[in-house]
């Protein structure tokens, strides 16, 4: 088979490393790839978002498979012109992913199908919101409606800062069309996990959990991110717990969504906190987590593009998985997640034993690679315990020699 992976990030590089392994894999493409992609598989300089030469590149080299990494092509509607052109793809259309794209569309179909989540209304108009946020007061947390590349979420401590935000996303537009609306919800208490499932209309297939930290610095201080470390599975979520969640939460979504008009095929993510009275949604995303799908892959045993095959089949694939833990820490540019420098020299990545590198946003230069975006690299470690994959990812890292250009988080999975 000739498989096209679109995207350029940490989650597609995982994706095509697994990929590599499968000896049914004739020929292996991603668009547009990054530095670490291209050393095992034919990278091409075709944007994600440019669907038409996309479309027109599976038609020339007869693609039997693409699969999609981002959220933003979803939402465009590659899937859906996928579809037109007989093209096979894994991913969900436009309409479905609606659901990642549109915070108030997801709360909505939450309520509607009596899927737990946290109280919430949304507004347009700021003065509304800060009379909600004088009732509800604080902590309190303001979401931007629609993509905002993982960043477009603010924990509020007090009112004043709530206060803030909103004007920040409605009036002083710092998400552009994506904060025009906004979401304000309440401050869920408990410990956030995310789980991810291969899904085709009503069949839902879950894979092991995994927990991400989403603040830039240690003790979960500074900004939220797109990310800075995962493990998988975790250990502190029971298996009651799991049943539940994809009885209650990814079932009733993926029924929800067949019932809407809005069959979802792709990968379906949850994240998640454990509350008192259970797990609730914090947010769902239409297609593989990063940097959740670096520590999850990993531990699969199943050929990866069987996988694909028999869900879209409506072949339960049976999923299996290495008895171990894994662990990430992602390396990011100085200044991230706001601004930050390109080009930024790298050497020395050269994993060994259960570690791995991967690349999330680094090109090849001459000299090397170098990088080339906020996220950088994810650094990980299989091991019997989840303590040895931290212990050992932190070791891995160690070796790397990063510059003062680079910093990541020293307490990834250490709670």
């Amino acid at each position: 088979m000739n498989i096209l992976v679109v995207g350029r990030g940490g989650r597609e590089h995982s994706i095509v490393m697994n990929l590599a392994q499968c000896n049914t894999a004739n020929q292996l493409y991603a668009a547009p790839g990054n530095g670490g992609i291209a050393k095992m598989a034919t990278c091409v300089e075709i944007s994600e978002m440019d669907i038409d030469r996309l479309v027109e590149f599976a038609k020339e080299n007869t693609i039997d498979l693409t699969i999609v990494g981002p959220e933003n092509p979803l939402l465009a509607g590659i899937a859906n012109r996928f579809q037109e052109e007989n093209l096979t793809i894994f991913a969900p259309t436009k309409e479905a992913a609606l659901l990642e794209g549109s915070k108030r569309f997801a709360k909505s179909f939450m309520q509607k199908y009596d899927i737990p989540t946290a109280e919430h209304a949304s507004f347009t108009d700021a003065d509304d919101a800060k009379k909600y946020i004088e009732v509800k007061g604080a902590p309190i947390v303001i979401k931007a409606d629609g993509l905002a590349a993982g960043k477009g979420v603010v924990v509020a401590e007090t009112k004043q800062e709530a206060n803030e935000t909103v004007d920040d996303m409605l009036v002083n537009k710092a998400f552009a069309d994506a904060g025009a609306t906004i979401v304000i919800e309440e401050c869920l208490i408990g410990k956030e996990f995310s789980l991810m499932a291969f899904v085709h209309e009503n069949n839902v297939y879950p894979m092991i959990p995994a927990r991400d930290h989403k603040r830039a610095y240690d003790d979960d201080q500074g900004p939220n991110t797109g990310g800075m470390g995962a493990y998988a599975p975790v250990p502190d979520i029971s298996q009651e717990t799991l049943d539940y969640t994809v009885d209650k939460i990814l079932q009733k979504t993926a029924e929800g969504l067949l019932n809407e008009g809005r069959p979802f095929t792709g990968i379906l993510y949850a994240g998640l906190i454990m509350t008192d009275n259970g797990p609730k949604v914090i947010e769902f995303n239409t297609r593989f987590g990063d940097p959740e799908t670096q520590v999850v892959l990993p531990l699969l045993t199943n050929n990866l593009l069987q996988v694909f095959q028999d869900v879209m089949n409506g072949i339960n694939p049976a999923l299996e998985w290495e008895g171990k833990c894994c662990a990430g820490v992602v390396v990011a540019a100085k200044g991230y997640p706001a601004s930050y420098e390109k080009g930024i020299p790298l050497s020395g990545l050269k994993p060994y034993g259960d570690e791995f590198v991967v690349h999330a946003g680094t090109r090849q230069a001459d000299s090397g690679f170098v990088s080339d975006g906020g996220r950088v690299l994810l650094v990980g470690a299989k091991g019997s315990t989840l303590s040895r994959a931290v212990e050992d990812s932190y070791k891995c890292l160690d070796t790397l020699a990063l510059s003062d250009e680079f910093f990541y988080r020293r307490d990834i999975g250490k709670k």
